[in-house]
């Protein structure tokens, strides 16, 4: 069925109950069903049963307050004679509060029907329930019935419209509506700038902001938040600041985006300067804005600022609790993570599945295969907890780095479900790490197949082969990515100064301070050679001299970020850097050796985890 066709019928009722509880005429007084059909009743005395006034009122206290009863709102509808276009509209917002969009839509087209003239409440709540039933069609003859009703320049009419194309994937038809607007309010342009981010157009919502002629803090952070959600994080600082520079007061909703920012680029000098404006400012630190708040610092390698933050909130949600047992997981403290869990449960807080997959995951890091076996059944079993792909890949990591493949690859065969790539890319990682060419090799390809144009599946068996001398197969594994035109993502690092976050890649020359940096990278890998350093070539896919080999690792990205900071820095101070992709084995030597040689804590966090170098050692105790 489609176009208002489809809605000649009567909308389907809902089962009818016995009118027992809920509330009003008296309406501004009634707070129960039960006091509603009082009120009902005397209006029946009164003879004002088919008054659309008083039985609207009735109507509505049904239909819309939290205490009503959408059922005996449709009984009493039923029995009124010539309902007016208010008490449509009211049952279009019932049906729409419950989620029961398809209902709404017809009866907007019994209303026509019945030849009652929609007046411009009726639209709003109708357009929302096509954008809710994903009704195109119908969507659009509602958008010909509002200019046909005469409300074409209806702002609050025109704005829904805008969402509802935006919904629909219509940004053409959003544009025109919003190009054709005789007067556009901020929640308008607001609007229209979020509907080309959230389809990945974020370059044209630039281009809108631009053309507002007033911003408040909404719209600011709607182009903020559009830059974070598509990983633009230094577009979002310089927009941030200028935004500061404007004197645009900042609000909570700008805070968390500027904090997931934070979070993004590593900045923890930033997150803090937001973390304390909105201490100063009073914003209140409600359970999400504080989870965001514990996420920047976990993720920008502070813990104890983390943990500050978790332990002086008065009450800690779900949110929190999973947040910071997150967090030490990424950090590789397992055994701090569960005690952190054991704690939730004395407070009697019920752990969900994102608890268990941080959990599972903290075992995996730190090695703790017998408590992640006990926390998946427990789970389970205990707590009956459907295992998600996540759950299984958190175990299949376990097993693996723990050199229990066939355990692995079993659990993967009794799985519900198929494994997706995660999961077997997490059995071909593990193989590489103990040597097992052959069910690597088995798995790899099948993970490639998964996701043909994820280039990591490829380097992944590249590696693999790579590691075993296999340089044909190495060679092979290129050519199909070649041919399938999959191009390597380029490994980046970076590292927070005075001046914001610098941006490394290997072996890149653009920085203005390169000369300096790389003769800095020089003096340090000359000084590690002198306690024992040597290059470790064997993450590099070239079946070529080992004199070459050495070059490209000596430049690697993060080898980069560690130089300019130690350039940048006060002795002894603690640099943070953030790699886009999994340290190589020879960055991870290179790093213990240069913490110990330069007297300095080096956090680095990769794609899958922080490690903190002091003193020669490495937190992860070369378990990664």
């Amino acid at each position: 069925m489609s176009s208002l066709q489809l809605l000649q019928a009567s909308p389907p009722s809902l089962s009818s109950s016995k009118a027992d509880n809920l509330p009003s005429y008296g309406l501004y007084s009634c707070s129960t069903m039960a006091e509603l059909k009082q009120y009902h009743s005397q209006i029946i005395r009164l003879g004002l049963s088919a008054d659309n006034d008083a039985m609207g009122r009735v109507i509505k206290f049904c239909a819309i307050s939290k205490s009503g009863d959408l059922n005996y709102a449709l009984e009493v509808f039923n029995e009124i004679p010539h309902p007016d276009a208010f008490i449509y509209n009211t049952i279009i917002r019932g049906y729409l509060q419950r989620q029961l969009a398809r209902n709404g839509i017809l009866l907007f087209s019994q209303m026509l029907n019945k030849s009652v003239s929609p007046n411009k409440f009726t639209y709003p709540p109708l357009i929302r329930a096509c954008c809710i039933d994903n009704a195109i069609e119908e969507g659009k003859q509602i958008h010909a019935q509002v200019c046909k009703f005469g409300f074409g320049a209806d702002g609050f009419c025109l704005n829904n419209l805008i969402h509802m194309y935006v919904n629909f994937q219509s940004l053409e038809q959003a544009r025109r509506v919003f190009d054709n607007m005789p007067q556009r309010d901020v929640v308008s342009w607001t609007t229209l700038i979020t509907g080309y981010s959230h389809w990945g157009f974020v370059d044209e919502a630039r281009e809108v902001f631009e053309l507002m002629p007033e911003r408040n803090s909404v719209s600011w952070n709607a182009m903020i938040a559009a830059y974070v959600q598509s990983n633009h994080f230094h577009e979002a600082f310089f927009l941030f600041n200028r935004m500061r520079s404007e004197n645009v007061v900042l609000d909570k909703f700008v805070a968390a985006s500027m904090l997931s920012a934070c979070t993004g680029l590593g900045a923890l000098e930033q997150g803090k300067w937001i973390h304390g404006y909105i201490k100063k400012s009073g914003i209140e630190l409600d359970a999400k804005l504080a989870t965001t708040v514990i996420d920047m610092y976990c993720k920008c390698g502070c813990l104890e600022k983390a943990f500050e933050v978790f332990n002086e909130l008065p009450q800690k949600g779900i949110s929190s609790w999973n947040c910071m047992i997150g967090g030490l997981a990424t950090h590789g403290k397992g055994e701090a993570a569960i005690e952190l869990f054991k704690e939730m449960e004395k407070e009697m807080v019920t752990p969900d599945g994102i608890t268990f997959v941080n959990v599972l995951s903290a075992c995996a890091h730190s090695g703790l295969v017998d408590e992640g076996k006990h926390y998946f059944q427990y789970m389970t079993e205990v707590l009956g907890i459907k295992p998600s792909m996540e759950h299984f890949g958190c175990m299949v990591d376990l097993l693996g780095r723990a050199g229990l493949l066939e355990e692995a690859r079993e659990l993967i065969n009794e799985m519900p479900v198929n494994p997706d790539a995660g999961v077997l890319g997490a059995l071909v990682g593990a193989c590489r790490i103990h040597g097992n060419t052959g069910l690597g090799e088995e798995i790899g390809k099948k993970v490639i197949e998964l996701e043909p144009h994820n280039s990591g599946r490829y380097v992944l068996l590249a590696n693999l082969y790579a590691s075993s001398g296999r340089w044909e197969d190495v060679a092979r594994v290129r050519k199909l990515m070649n041919d399938r035109g999959v191009k390597k993502a380029p490994g980046f690092s970076m590292i927070e100064s005075e001046s914001g976050v610098d941006e490394f890649i290997a072996g890149g020359r653009s920085h203005p301070q390169a000369k300096e940096i790389y003769a800095k990278v020089d003096e340090i890998l000359e000084t590690i050679r002198s306690i024992g350093y040597v290059p470790d070539t064997d993450g590099v896919l070239h079946d070529i001299d080992e004199e070459e080999k050495e070059n490209p690792l000596y430049y690697h990205s993060e080898k980069l970020a560690i130089a300019f900071g130690l350039l940048k820095t006060k002795p002894g101070e603690t640099l943070r850097i953030s790699k886009n992709l999994r340290i190589c084995r020879d960055c991870h030597q290179a790093s213990k050796l240069i913490s110990k040689v330069y007297d300095c804590e080096i956090i680095i966090r990769d794609r899958n985890r922080f490690h903190h170098f002091r003193m020669g050692e490495c937190s992860c105790k070369d378990y990664w």
